[in-house]
């Protein structure tokens, strides 16, 4: 069973930077993508970055690029997203998610989810 448990979230000041972190578990994820999704208060689900964990190829939500780099660590098993020059639309839960699949900006292409960390900046 694949687990994925996120950690990193917290409350900054808008420039600031954090840095989230999936570390996944129960398989061997060669033929995964993995994926950042975040959820704001009263909005839908949206797709941040994904990253395929073969070849390291990554794909950026356009209101994230350049401001926003998601990583792998194969030896750690663990994601990352590191979210620079962050804005106050920032805000929301922050969720990780896997699929065998290549992957993509639909959340419906995932088949397993973290519990997700909130993100909060201040303006």
């Amino acid at each position: 069973q694949v687990q994925l448990v996120e950690s990193g979230g917290g409350l900054v000041h808008a420039g600031g930077s954090l840095r989230l972190s999936c570390a996944a578990s129960g398989r061997t994820f060669n033929n995964y993508a993995l994926a950042w999704f975040r959820q704001a208060p009263g909005k839908e689900r949206e797709f941040v970055a994904r990253i395929t964990w073969s070849s390291g190829s990554t794909n950026y939500a356009d209101s994230v690029k350049g401001r926003f780099t998601i990583s792998k660590d194969n030896a750690k098993n663990t994601v990352y997203l590191q979210m620079n020059n962050m804005k106050p639309e920032d805000t929301a839960v922050y969720y990780c998610a896997a699929t065998q699949q290549s992957g993509g900006s639909w959340s419906g292409l995932y088949d397993y989810w973290g519990q997700g960390t909130q993100v909060t900046v201040s303006s």
